[in-house]
Parts: structure tokens; C-alpha cells; sequence
């Protein structure tokens, strides 16, 4: 039950006027070189038919190989009677990582569903697969910490996309909810193979801000960690900043952000919508990471938004 007000007070013309916090030399040669370390890196990708269909899609398992020889683990939806025109790499929340229902913006699209290093599918020993543990993995060692390797699976999820379906390689997008919305957002700005991507409810947005807010989940754990130990912040979490990352993107961005959510507060969300300096469309949702009777409309209704934003792909 939540204990607070998950709007924080806030109107959607006051979430439109947050301002986040300004890169630095330091952030953008971080990612840079985590960027750069991976050219290289071969991810032998695999798939496997399930033998079954998602709709108009045949369902393959997926394995690759990320960084630190880890095994990344998903699936892989294929049209079943059209040519690929474009591959869209998935993420998940921090709810996990479930098979795909075959509710897609694009019928002519492959889409690759990575489950992140530790969780679900891609569980690992030593990486805790419960929210609040795995966001607290290494945080105290910015080199080593879990979100840097789980954006290291973003983009060798994208290396694996191309080495699976090589016709499409100029013709790939990102769609990320919660966790993997605020992962995509630091993975975008360096990885130029990606050319369009739908971030919903993402997390890590405004780091300071976000630290701030009473919040239920991963979120309340950093902060409780951050209470013994401040220099985090400064250490790690400004680099992890997707708001931050969000002022470097140079590809179209479609937003959905809610307008009350206990677990990403809105105020995050926004700020990374705000610091975009791209072309950028935004979809506003009435609440996120909660229950509402008008979920199901409000969902119908982003679809049509993201198939016309993907159409072009």
C-alpha cells in the first residue's frame, strides 16, 4: 500500500519545467570508453526454435555472450509469413523478464527480449536477481557495477541482432519499460545502430532528484544505502544518471511517462523527457507501476503511438 503521494505534488505543466543536471567531461568519457572496450567483443549469438507461435510470430530462444562471459538469455520473435524489415531490441522491468505476448507495434520486425544479467532467464551466481539487491550490486565500485554490465547486454543485444539478422542492420530500435527504459537511455547516446527508441516509465532519471523523493522498491533501497554511504553519489550515481545521458541521444525518442508512480517517481521520468534535445514525442500516462481502470485503454492507445512512431524504421 503506498504511504505517499505518488503524483509528489506535481501537474503535468510543472513535471514539463524540471530541469536535470547537466553532463560532464567525466560522464561522457565514461560511456565512451565502456563503449569503445566492446567493438570488438563477439557475442555469439544462438537461437532455437520453442516450437511455438506467438501469434503471427514464431517464438526462437536466445543466448549470447556478454561481458565477463556472461550468458544472456531471451527470445526471439520472428514474423512467420512476412520478410524482416527491422529488429527492435526489448527490455524489461525490474518485475522480470517474461515470454513475449506478441503485442508488438510492427508485424514486419524481429524482436530480440533480452532478460539483463541476473535476473530471470539470465540469472548468475554472485548477482542478486531480487530488485532491491540487484540495484545495489558493486555500486560502490563504478567500474563494476551490475547497471554498467546490463548496458553492456543492450548493446551487444544489439551486435547480436545484427549478426542474426544482417539485412536489417541499418534498421534498429529500442523499446525499454522501468529498468531497461533508464538502461536504454544511458546506452543510446554511444551506440549510433540504434535509430529509434520508445522508453516507458524509465527509471534513473535525475539522480539527485530521485534520491530525494519517498519511493517504494529499488529506488527506496539506494536511498537507504546512500544514508551510509553518501559518497555514492558522487562516485557512482552520477554516472548512472539517465537523465543526464538523455541530453546526449541524437535519434528520435518517444516518452512515456506517468503522472503518478510510487516506484519510478514522475519527476525522474520527466526530467529525462525534458533533457532531450531531439526530435522527441511524449505519451503521458495517468499512472505507472500501479492498478487503474484506465490501463488497458491507455495502453491500447500508446500502441497506435508506437507504431506510427515506428513505422519508418
Amino acid at each position: 500500500m503506498v504511504q505517499f503521494d505518488p503524483s509528489y505534488g506535481y501537474d503535468l505543466q510543472s513535471l514539463l519545467e524540471i530541469e536535470a543536471p547537466h553532463g560532464s567531461e567525466r560522464f561522457c568519457r565514461f560511456w565512451q570508453n565502456n563503449f569503445k572496450r566492446l567493438q570488438h567483443h563477439h557475442p555469439k549469438p544462438k537461437i532455437r526454435h520453442t516450437g511455438h507461435s506467438v501469434g503471427a510470430f514464431e517464438l526462437y530462444s536466445l543466448c549470447y555472450f556478454s561481458t565477463d562471459e556472461i550468458e544472456i538469455k531471451g527470445w526471439v520473435l520472428i514474423p512467420s509469413h512476412r520478410s524482416i524489415k527491422s529488429v527492435i531490441i526489448v527490455g524489461h522491468g525490474y518485475g522480470g523478464c517474461e515470454p513475449p505476448t506478441g503485442d508488438v507495434p510492427l508485424k514486419d520486425a524481429a524482436y530480440l527480449y533480452l532478460c539483463y544479467r541476473g535476473i530471470s532467464r539470465s540469472q548468475v551466481e554472485g548477482i542478486p536477481e531480487a530488485p532491491n539487491a540487484h540495484v545495489l550490486h558493486n555500486i560502490d565500485d563504478v567500474d563494476n557495477y551490475v547497471l554498467r554490465g546490463c548496458v553492456d547486454d543492450t548493446w551487444l543485444a544489439v551486435s547480436a541482432a545484427e549478426l542474426l539478422f544482417p539485412a536489417v542492420k541499418d534498421h534498429i530500435g529500442f523499446m525499454g519499460l522501468s529498468f531497461s527504459g533508464g538502461i536504454g537511455a544511458l546506452a543510446l547516446p554511444w551506440d549510433k545502430r540504434i535509430k529509434k527508441a520508445h522508453l516507458q516509465v524509465p527509471t534513473f532519471g535525475n539522480q539527485p532528484l530521485r534520491l530525494a523523493l519517498p519511493s517504494m522498491g529499488s529506488a527506496d533501497a539506494v536511498q537507504d544505502f546512500v544514508k551510509s554511504h553518501p559518497y555514492i553519489v558522487a562516485d557512482t550515481l552520477s554516472m548512472f544518471d539517465a537523465a543526464v545521458a538523455a541530453e546526449y541521444i541524437s535519434i528520435p525518442v518517444h516518452i512515456a511517462a506517468a503522472l503518478a508512480d510510487p516506484f519510478v517517481a514522475p519527476p525522474g521520468q520527466f526530467s529525462i523527457y525534458n533533457n532531450l534535445r531531439v526530435e522527441k514525442q511524449l505519451f503521458v500516462l495517468e499512472k505507472g507501476h500501479m492498478e487503474y481502470s484506465n490501463h488497458q485503454q491507455e495502453q491500447a492507445a500508446l500502441m497506435a503511438e508506437l507504431r506510427a512512431f515506428f513505422i519508418d524504421l
